[in-house]
């Protein structure tokens, strides 16, 4: 997903620089190991920019189905067990100006730190009333919500006591099927920070700095949820973290 150097003008065609080399994670990070088997092997090729892909299909409001797509505590008929959070922020481009109409998905463990996916084998139990996933469509400010729980670590296999630290990870979708950028979203304060490489692939402190939420007193609900508050910039120096395609 990429934002032009200059806002164009209402429907005119929007241009695209590449980021910076450096500016994400390495594609092979050597303590990241399943890096190895999923990077590409071979130089990329950048293909051209072409109309097809800016006045292709749009993604979205027409993926968000459900009345409650954005509150992953009732989509089943009881409450899934954990801590209750409200997770919000904005969409923002380099200049700080919001970026509407973007689809934004997440998906993440339950409390107990169990992805509901087969090919998670953690022992650890399932939640009949947590899928773990949802979809919103930022608005015209930028701005998106999420009600979810907070999610539990989870030993992962990529070395010995390896244990991820809590995390959502966000998707986000643009006006064309090619624009979609994957980060995670981390927890303040999370003592698993200095032991995790997927989060140390970020090689700039300030670049993790980025991609771990804020503590938001203001939006925290009474008696009800905590709150944090992660905006995500998509491009410039303060751009978030990105996962690059392997």
């Amino acid at each position: 997903m990429h934002e032009s150097q200059d806002r164009p003008a209402a429907g005119a065609v929007r241009g695209y620089r590449r980021d910076e080399p450096g500016t994400h994670p390495a594609l092979d990070d050597e303590g990241y190991k399943s890096t190895r088997l999923r990077h590409p092997k071979q130089p990329l090729v950048y293909l051209p920019h072409t109309v097809t892909e800016v006045s292709g299909p749009q993604l979205g409001l027409e993926r968000v189905t459900g009345e409650l797509d954005h509150d992953l505590t009732r989509q089943h008929e009881g409450e899934p067990l954990g801590e209750r959070i409200v997770v919000s922020g904005r969409v923002l481009d380099g200049d700080g100006r919001p970026i509407p109409d973007t689809l934004i998905e997440i998906w993440q463990a339950n409390a107990a730190g169990r992805y509901l996916h087969k090919g998670d084998q953690h022992p650890a139990p399932l939640d009949p009333n947590f899928s773990g996933a949802g979809r919103c469509v930022t608005d015209a400010e930028g701005r998106y919500e999420f009600i979810t729980i907070k999610p539990g670590a989870y030993p992962w296999g990529n070395h010995h006591n390896a244990w991820r630290p809590q995390h959502i990870h966000f998707s986000l979708l643009g006006q064309a099927f090619a624009q979609r950028l994957v980060t995670q979203m981390y927890f303040p304060g999370d003592p698993l920070f200095a032991y995790d490489p997927v989060y140390n692939s970020v090689r700039d402190p300030a670049g993790r700095a980025r991609v771990v939420s804020r503590f938001d007193i203001e939006r925290t609900r009474p008696d009800w949820a905590l709150a944090y508050d992660f905006d995500i910039v998509l491009r410039g120096r303060e751009s978030t973290p990105i996962e690059e395609e392997r």
